[in-house]
């Protein structure tokens, strides 16, 4: 006689035990991972002031680690300035290296010129606008006299009524009364240690973009390193296009704002108009300003020129302007050529983004970080994509 199979249904039949049951009643032989966690989390809550204690060092550790990055926020920011210098001047230095020049006595030639050119800026420049804005601040009230007698204020005025004489004789009250210029006084002593710390500041982030430069394929074979050895060659081609695209996009703006404040510093000097060297600065400085910083200079500049002679403000808006369309439609692209295009609308987004988190740095940066990013998209994320079926 044969045995038979126990029925299921019977009550005799054993029942299995799962490894959640078994962790209930306590084996630790069936017991499983997601029993593990269970046991971690109930013996968690059985001990609150364990948990609490864990919940406010881990609040502690995070808040110590944002109050870090707050006070080294302008380490961190001279070390990103003298790493997009060091990416702006890459391409002289390679430029040397195809004409036979050894790396070294490339960045020793390009650092020398680099530094002959501060020199100038410093020694040429800087006392002229120094002492044109001294000579501004002072001629203040005699230009708003003579823009008082001109052709074109008779005209806003007889449109506008007197609300537009009544504020130009409200800002020569400001301008001329003693305890607002004290306040004005003050404000230059802070410019002045401004102007100190922003040299300390040009000092160090120099000195790092030297050592940068020096060690800047040392850089990027360290950082292609990290990464799984099968993804390397995709990653240093890479960061090879990202680095050629930031420096020629930096050394691109330098460029191209240099242009503006000749074209400005000409017409200024060839119309008469006053302060032609602290107009040429503004117009360098304002034009790194990326998309808006053309527009933003025309305005400003027409706008001071309109001040001075109404007639040189009208040529110098039309030249200017023509001036613009030639660097939009003819200097930008030959120098952006080595860049990474991107759309328009992420320009504004990128510059609006960098502006507000980092000031005029961080919009100039802002476009050759959204151009990183979009290669990579293209690059890496996109055919990832395609490749999923």
């Amino acid at each position: 006689m044969t045995d038979s199979p126990p029925d299921a249904a019977s009550p005799a039949a054993p029942s299995a035990v799962t490894p959640d049951d078994a962790a209930t009643l306590g084996d630790p032989a069936i017991s499983g991972p997601a029993s593990t966690g269970r046991r971690s989390v109930w013996a968690s809550l059985s001990n609150p002031f364990a948990l609490g204690f864990y919940l406010v060092l881990g609040g502690l550790v995070a808040f110590a680690v944002g109050v870090a990055f707050s006070n080294l926020s302008t380490v961190l920011i001279y070390i990103a300035m003298a790493m997009f210098v060091a990416l702006a001047l890459d391409p002289s230095v390679r430029w040397l290296e195809r004409r036979g020049i050894t790396r070294s006595w490339g960045i020793v030639i390009v650092y020398a010129g680099f530094a002959i050119v501060v020199a100038l800026i410093i020694w040429l420049i800087v006392p002229t606008v120094i002492d044109q804005i001294t000579q501004l601040i002072e001629s203040i009230p005699t230009l708003i006299a003579q823009f008082q007698k001109s052709d074109v204020y008779l005209y806003i005025n007889d449109n506008l009524g007197d609300q537009f004489g009544n504020l130009l004789k409200e800002a020569q009250a400001f301008i001329t009364n003693p305890s607002n210029i004290a306040n004005i006084a003050g404000g230059i002593v802070k410019i002045g240690l401004g102007i100190g710390t922003a040299i300390s500041g040009l000092i160090i982030i120099l000195v790092l973009s030297l050592y940068f430069l020096a060690g800047l394929t040392t850089i990027k074979q360290s950082f292609t390193r990290l990464v799984p050895a099968r993804n390397r060659a995709t990653v240093a081609r890479m960061t090879d296009q990202i680095t050629d695209s930031v420096g020629g996009y930096l050394m691109g703006m330098v460029i191209l704002a240099f242009c503006n404040s000749m074209v400005t510093l000409i017409l200024f000097l060839v119309l008469q108009l006053p302060f032609p060297p602290l107009m040429a600065v503004g117009a360098f400085c304002i034009t790194l300003i990326p998309l808006v910083g053309s527009v933003l200079f025309w305005i400003v500049g027409s706008l001071f020129a309109l001040i001075a002679d109404p007639g040189a403000a009208l040529i110098f808006a039309i030249v200017y302007l023509v001036y613009m369309q030639v660097e939009a439609y003819v200097l930008t692209p030959r120098v952006m050529s080595r860049t990474i295009s991107v759309p328009g609308s992420l320009v504004v987004i990128g510059a609006l983004v960098g502006g507000t988190l980092l000031g005029l740095l961080g919009a100039l940066v802002a476009i050759p970080v959204t151009a990183s990013i979009l290669l990579i998209i293209k690059q890496v994320v996109i055919p990832r994509q395609d490749a999923k079926l």
